[in-house]
C-alpha cells in the first residue's frame, strides 16, 4: 500500500473517531492504535463544519489512493454518511428520508397496512384462548418473559452453546470471548461493544427479557454468529491478514451498519435453523428459565412481518410530521406492543443519534435475507452467511448479486 492510501486510511480512522467526540455513541467500536485515539483525545473541541469538510477531502483523496477498488468503494459509502452526520450535527436541516438514503444507500418508505393485518390473523389463529387480541398477545409475552435478575445468566448459557456450534462451523480464534452484563434505562434491548483482540461485551438492557424471543435471538444477533463473530472474523481476516486497517473502527449510521445489522437479523436461521425454539427450550429447562420455544418460534416469524412497523413510525416522526403520541399509536396498533413498550421504542426513535437507525434492522435484515435466499443450489446457508462475516460487504452488492465468493470456513488464528 502507497503512502497516499496509508494517509487516506489514518485520516479516515481519525475523522471517525473525531465524530465520536462530536457524537456520544457515534463510534460502535474501535480497536486501533492507541497513540492515534490519545492524540485525537488531546486535540481542541471538534467543529462539526471542519468534519464534514475533512470528510468531503478525503473522498477527493480516494481516487488517488492505490487501494483495491472495493475498499475505495467502502470507504467513499463511509465518508459521505459521515459528512452527513457531521453536517446534521452543525445544525444543516437534511430531510429524514435523504439521511435515510445517504447513510445507509437505500431508500425507505411506509409499510403496507394489508400485511400488516394478514400478519394479525394468522396471530390471532396462532394464540390459544379468547377475548381481543391484544390481551392474549400480552399474555404470550408475560409468559415468556425472562425476568432482569435471571436475563444475565440466561444469556450466557444461549451463548455458550451457540459458541460451541459457530467455533467449528465458522473458524472463530481460540482466543475469542463474550462477557455479558445487564443495564438499566437505554433506548436499546442489547448492545455488542467489541474491544478487539478477539473479545467483546455483551450489554442488556434489564428489560429485554419482555422482548419476543428474547432466548436465543439476542444471543445469536449479538454473540453467534452475529456481531462479536463478524468483529472476530474481519480483524483475523481482513484486519490482521490484509492489513486493512480501516476495520479497526466501526461507525453508526452508515452502510457499514446497515449489512452488519441485517446480517445479525439472520444469524439464528444461519447457525440454528428451522427448530431453535425446540432447541431453546430444552436447553434452558436445566437453567429454570420456562419458554414456549415452538410457539415463540412460530410468533417470531410472524411478527417479523410486522417489523416494518417499527420504521414506518420513523418516517412518520420526521418525514410526516406526527407526533409522539402518533407514533406509539402506530406502534402499538400495527406492532401488538403495550403501549409502555411502544413508548420505550419511541423514545429510541427520537434520540438524535439513533433516530434513522430502525432502518439497519428492517432493510438490512431485507437486504441480506433477498441475498441469503439466492444462494446456489447445493450451497448451505451457513457458507454463504460466512461470507457476510468476513468480508465487508457493500448495500450494492447485496442489491445486485456481485458478491465475491467467501473465504474456505478454516479455522483463524488464534
Amino acid at each position: 500500500m502507497t503512502g497516499a492510501a496509508d494517509a487516506v486510511v489514518a485520516d479516515y480512522l481519525a475523522l471517525g473517531l473525531r465524530m465520536g467526540r462530536l457524537v456520544e455513541g457515534y463510534v460502535d467500536c474501535w480497536f486501533g492504535d492507541p497513540a492515534l485515539a490519545d492524540r485525537v483525545a488531546a486535540e481542541p473541541a471538534p467543529d462539526p463544519v471542519a468534519l464534514a469538510g475533512q470528510a468531503r477531502d478525503l473522498l477527493r483523496r480516494l481516487g488517488d489512493a492505490d487501494l483495491d477498488a472495493e475498499r475505495r468503494r467502502f470507504l467513499a459509502g463511509q465518508l459521505t454518511a459521515v459528512e452527513c452526520a457531521a453536517r446534521r450535527a452543525a445544525g444543516e436541516r437534511i430531510g429524514f428520508l435523504a439521511e435515510v438514503e445517504t447513510y445507509f444507500d437505500v431508500e425507505v418508505g411506509l409499510g403496507d397496512p394489508d400485511r400488516y393485518a394478514a400478519a394479525h390473523d394468522a396471530i390471532d389463529a396462532l394464540l390459544p384462548g379468547g377475548g381481543p387480541l391484544m390481551d392474549r398477545v400480552e399474555a404470550f409475552y408475560a409468559r415468556n418473559v425472562v425476568p432482569p435478575e435471571r436475563l444475565g445468566h440466561a444469556v450466557r448459557a444461549v451463548a455458550d452453546a451457540l459458541r460451541a456450534r459457530a467455533r467449528p462451523l465458522l473458524g472463530l480464534p481460540d482466543a475469542e470471548r463474550v462477557d455479558v452484563e445487564v443495564v438499566r434505562d437505554r433506548p436499546w434491548n442489547a448492545f455488542n461493544r467489541y474491544h478487539g483482540g478477539f473479545r467483546s461485551t455483551v450489554t442488556l438492557n434489564e428489560t429485554a427479557g419482555r422482548t419476543i424471543g428474547v432466548l436465543p435471538l439476542m444471543a445469536t444477533h449479538e454473540a453467534y454468529p452475529g456481531h462479536h463473530t463478524e468483529h472476530c472474523l474481519k480483524e483475523a481476516g481482513l484486519v490482521r491478514a490484509r492489513g486493512w486497517d480501516e476495520h479497526r473502527i466501526a461507525l453508526v449510521n452508515t452502510p457499514q451498519c446497515l449489512v452488519a445489522e441485517g446480517t445479525a437479523e439472520h444469524a439464528a436461521a444461519a447457525l440454528l435453523g428451522p427448530g431453535w425454539g425446540r432447541w431453546t427450550t430444552e436447553l434452558l429447562a436445566g437453567e429454570g428459565v420456562p419458554v414456549e420455544g415452538e410457539l415463540v418460534e412460530r410468533m417470531v416469524g410472524l411478527v417479523n412481518e410486522l417489523m416494518p412497523a417499527r420504521q414506518d413510525a420513523a418516517v412518520l416522526l420526521h418525514d410526516r410530521g406526527a407526533s409522539i403520541d402518533d407514533a406509539v399509536e402506530h406502534l402499538h396498533r400495527w406492532l401488538l406492543l403495550p403501549r409502555d413498550r411502544a413508548a420505550q421504542i419511541a423514545t429510541f426513535l427520537t434520540d438524535p443519534l439513533w433516530r434513522a437507525y430502525s432502518v439497519t434492522y428492517v432493510e438490512g435484515a431485507r437486504l441480506v435475507g433477498g441475498w441469503l435466499a439466492a444462494r446456489p443450489a447445493g450451497e448451505p446457508l451457513v457458507a454463504r452467511y460466512r461470507t457476510l462475516l468476513a468480508e465487508q460487504l457493500r448495500p450494492a452488492q447485496l442489491r445486485d448479486g456481485t458478491v465475491p465468493a467467501g473465504p474456505p470456513a478454516v479455522p483463524a488464528a488464534g
